[in-house]
Formats: structure tokens, sequence, C-alpha cells
């Protein structure tokens, strides 16, 4: 099963839109986290280390719905936290669908099976399943036994059901090329999945492991060996041919964190998804009086190694339609992974990290809550 046509078409036509409009930043992915709460601690992960107080909050069903209606992006991703400990998560999920928006679900799954009933099935729908690899990568990457098995069930469950599935991977330095590999073939013939996302784990300065992140010179020689390993397979992956061109080393890409807005409990968080340094009440806040300059690849430390699709999909999207001669070629001629790679960005003038984490979390914790804001636990 590929990405629905009604998908492609609509989202090809609200980027052909932005252009003919002039528009330099719009966004193409609506980042909707309704709560940070989680039922798994991942190592790799800088998501959830919040105080209680924070955890235990949630956005309404109508913070969700107004936030998808100001955006106005027509994707909408729903990570965490964990979005299925939130009670009201299929009125949400059905709100979206009901203004047409493709909505993708994140989950670690272990809830799935038994919140199905909560869905429909739809072209609109897709529920993303984090798994990072098979049973012996993905636990130890969850820190848990078990995860990987259950979140199979779920997805042989949701597909018998007739739902989207999709998978999300997130790889890091000890990931194993060749059993990766093997996992991505397993999980497009033997699972059936609409397709893989799959990018560079980020270097959460919260997480608590650090040497496993990979850098940006081992990520594009990690996927130029993927991608040899997978020529001839039937791996489908869900995102765009310019984008896995890019994580191979061949385009030099900035950043476009506009592309993927993030709303949270606390507001509409600057600069990505990624980075949670300020946070502002309002989209048009967001997008007008955010110092885009300030970030990305060459211009701020913390940006030095991303290549996450959170930041750089949207900008390969740009591209292709841009240059959609270019995007042609490669996905007729397939990933080079011979030639040398395109320059890399300069670091030298990027400005220093600045660990904001701690004070930011306290005042925001210290603040009364919104109108609206949940604070029951899930």
């Amino acid at each position: 099963m590929s990405v629905p046509l009604i998908q492609q078409v609509r989202v090809g036509a609200y980027i052909v839109k932005q252009h003919l409009q002039g528009n330099k930043r719009y966004p193409l992915v609506l980042m909707l986290e309704p709560l940070f709460r989680c039922n798994l601690a991942c190592p790799g992960c800088g998501k959830i280390d919040y105080p209680a107080k924070v955890l235990n909050r949630r956005l309404s069903v109508r913070e969700c719905l107004d936030a998808a209606d100001e955006c106005g992006a027509p994707i909408v991703s729903i990570p965490g936290g964990e979005p299925l400990l939130h009670k009201e998560i299929g009125e949400i999920v059905d709100g979206l669908v009901a203004r047409k928006k493709f909505v993708y679900l994140c989950t670690n799954a272990l809830l799935l099976e038994k919140k199905l009933d909560r869905f429909t099935p739809s072209p609109y729908l897709s529920l993303s399943v984090h798994l990072d690899g098979y049973q012996e990568h993905h636990d130890k990457a969850v820190n848990q036994e078990g995860v990987f098995d259950r979140a199979v069930a779920a997805i042989r469950e949701a597909r018998k059901r007739g739902f989207r599935v999709t998978i999300n991977c997130t790889l890091f330095g000890n990931a194993d090329v060749n059993r990766m590999a093997e996992f991505f073939t397993y999980a497009c013939d033997d699972l059936d999945v609409e397709g893989v996302t799959i990018a560079p784990g980020y270097a959460y300065e919260r997480a608590p492991v650090q040497e496993h992140f990979l850098n940006r010179t081992r990520t594009k020689q990690f996927f130029r060996d993927l991608i040899d390993l997978g020529r001839g397979q039937k791996w489908r992956f869900n995102q765009s041919t310019l984008y896995m061109d890019f994580l191979a080393g061949n385009q030099q890409y900035e950043c476009t964190p506009w592309g993927n807005p993030t709303r949270n409990v606390f507001g509409w968080q600057r600069p990505c998804y990624l980075l949670g340094e300020g946070y502002v009440s309002t989209f048009k806040e967001l997008m007008e009086d955010t110092r885009w300059k300030d970030y990305g690849t060459g211009n701020y430390e913390k940006c030095a190694d991303c290549m996450v699709h959170c930041g750089y999909e949207a900008t390969a999207v740009a591209d292709t339609v841009s240059h959609p001669l270019k995007a042609l070629k490669v996905f007729l001629k397939g990933v080079e992974t011979n030639k040398p790679m395109a320059p890399e960005i300069a670091l030298e003038n990027q400005r220093p990290a600045q660990f904001v984490f701690e004070e930011l979390t306290r005042r925001l914790a210290e603040t009364e809550e919104r109108p609206g804001q949940r604070s029951d636990a899930a």
C-alpha cells in the first residue's frame, strides 16, 4: 500500500499554492503534543524530563483543534509523550479528520490494541508506530523487554482492521546497518506497513545517554551503506526522495524549522520540535517574531549535527517543488552513494549553545494553568 493519492494531491496543491502566493515560510506539518507524559523512559529521549506538575498537564480537545485551525498545515503529527495516554485522544483525532487533516498518530503501541476501537480507519489517519529495529535492538533502545512484540502484534491487528500504519524509526550510533536493512525488509514485506519514516536521533541535552547519537559525517555514511544494501528491495519510505538524498550527503540543505511548528502544553514552541527555548501564545507570533536566523546548522551549536526530518523534510519538499526535474532524476536513478558528498555547512561562526531548560521549565511550571488546560493524571 502506498501513500493515498488524495494525500499526495492535496499536499502537493497546498505547497504549489504557497509558492504561487510568494510565501517563503509556511507550515507543512503541525507537531501537536497534547501531553508530555509517557509510559516508557527511553534513554535517548529528551521529551519527558519535566516535573510531575508539567507531566500531568493536557491540551484540551478544543485547544488541539484550535491549533490546527490556527496553523493551517495540511498534515498533523501527534507525538508526545505517549498520545494514547490522553483520555480524549479519540475526540482529538476525530476532530482533525473531520477537518480533512492528514493525521499521523505517533505511538509506542503499548496501548494500541486496547484502544483501536476508539479510531476509525480512514485515508486521513495513519498510526505511526515507533520501532527502532528488531527485538533485541528496539527493546534495548526503549529500556524495556517485550515492547517490540507488543508493537508488532498491534501493527498486525491494525492492518487487519484496515488502518494505515507506518513505522517511525530513529537511528543511533549503535545501530548495525546490516540488521537495519533486514528490519526494513521485514517491516515492508512481512508487517506490510505503508512506509517507514527514518531519521538520525537528535542529541537532546537532557537525554540520559549521550554517547550514542550520530554526528553528520557518520549519519551520511550510515545512510549510504544502508541505501546500498536496499537496492533491489521493496522498501517504502514515508519521506521525500530529496530528503533521503540529503541523508546520504548529496544535498547541502539549511533547516526550515517553521515547516514543522510545534504546539504543546506551554504554547507554540520556539524554534522547533527538538529545541524548546521559548514559547509564544499564538502561531502568528511564532512565525513573525522568532529570530529564525539564530538557529540551524552553522548558526547555533545545538543544531550542528541535526539532520532530523522535522527540520529538513520541509526543505527537501520545497526543493522538490522548485526543482522537480532534479527530484525526478534522483527518484528514477536512485540515491547516489559513490560520488563525493556535498560540501558541509561551516560551523566557525555558530553561536554557542545556551542551556535554558532548567530556568525556562521552572518558570513555566510555576505559571497558573491557562483556561482549558488539563491537570488530571492519565
